[in-house]
């Protein structure tokens, strides 16, 4: 097994400067429509676009944000929805994931952390609250939602234990926004929705991943925890579960249980669940070496193959670069959002 070269060593390695250019990064590579793209292909999905939204907010890039939630509101569906993946504006996969359309609340209220502009807050509303109707109008009575409409506007029989968790982060940043904007329309009933949906990822039995098992995949074992929705003692067997089976020493965490491959980006988002079940040093020393996956600027590639001891793919993906500067931000307390996933936010306003 080979690991990547050792280039960080301790915290005192790092600093909010080293993060800011990460983000820059990300705004290099935004296209002039805003769409900021997730491949070497210029291709891109809207919720990894919204995560590189994060990157930029926290970089303090104000217009390349903006320019990227415009990109959002042109390109938004008429149902609320985005389509799956698009080539600048241009939709090239025509199903619906109903997870996608309601983290526009996540980067939103990420915004509106950072840089405090209630005025754009409320341009953004009408995009936020047509996205989250469109995907909880189809939750089920057992409080799970289809994972996505097909191409032809059918609903997929199936449900997934990650994006419905990433939906439950998004209602919560949805309802706190409805809040601070002082609009009680939909509070109710994305309350109740809230609810039923944090019920089934507390209590999972038959309800997820009903046509294809997933839990060879790693962020089926962290993203319930990023929800939001669980008690210590659930955390804490989800993180076992990661380090026994996905957790590589020194290297960090790999996206598929079979495979030897470590994600930057599986990484981060364990970092975060770290974070939220107090196992902050754990997640510092996670972060430290998975630094490491990264080019001489600091800028992550998408992740390591320890057997061939490569970078793979050789590409540097925005929506990486973000998770990785929402890891460090969670950990080190760099900027105003650092809160963002470690607290209910619809109880702070």
């Amino acid at each position: 097994m080979y690991k990547p070269l050792n280039r960080f060593l301790c915290k005192e390695d790092l600093s909010y400067n080293f993060f800011q250019n990460i983000g820059k990064y990300i705004k290099s590579i935004q296209l002039e429509s805003g769409a900021i793209p997730s491949d070497d292909n210029q291709n891109h999905d809207p919720w990894d676009h919204m995560e590189s939204i994060l990157g930029l907010n926290f970089s303090k890039e104000l217009n390349s944000s903006k320019l990227a939630f415009k990109w959002l509101i042109d390109n938004q569906n008429s149902d609320g929805s985005w389509f799956s993946k698009y080539e600048d504006e241009k939709p090239i996969e025509k199903n619906k994931p109903t997870h996608f359309g309601p983290y526009i609340a996540v980067a939103a209220l990420h915004f509106y952390k950072i840089f405090a502009d209630k005025k754009y807050l409320t341009e953004l509303w009408p995009t936020i609250e047509s996205s989250v109707n469109f995907s909880i109008n189809f939750q089920i009575s057992n409080g799970t939602i289809p994972w996505s409409i097909d191409s032809d506007g059918l609903i997929e029989k199936d449900y997934l234990l990650t994006g419905s968790s990433s939906i439950l982060k998004s209602i919560e940043c949805a309802i706190a926004i409805a809040k601070i904007l002082d609009n009680k329309t939909n509070i109710n009933k994305w309350t109740q929705s809230y609810h039923s949906l944090a019920d089934a990822i507390r209590n999972p039995e038959c309800k997820f991943d009903l046509l294809k098992d997933r839990k060879s995949f790693s962020m089926d074992w962290y993203y319930p925890i990023i929800s939001g929705c669980l008690s210590e003692s659930e955390k804490l067997l989800y993180i076992d579960k990661i380090f026994k089976h996905f957790y590589v020493k020194d290297i960090g965490v790999k996206c598929v249980v079979h495979e030897p491959w470590i994600t930057v980006a599986e990484t981060s988002e364990f970092i975060i669940s770290l974070i939220i079940a107090g196992r902050r040093k754990d997640a510092q020393k996670l972060l430290i070496d998975v630094l490491n996956i990264s080019d001489k600027t600091g800028i992550p590639y998408m992740g390591w193959q320890y057997e061939e001891n490569i970078f793979w793919p050789d590409e540097k993906p925005s929506w990486t670069s973000s998770a990785l500067i929402v890891a460090a931000d969670t950990l080190f307390n760099l900027s105003d959002a650092a809160d963002l996933f470690t607290i209910n936010q619809s109880t702070l306003y």
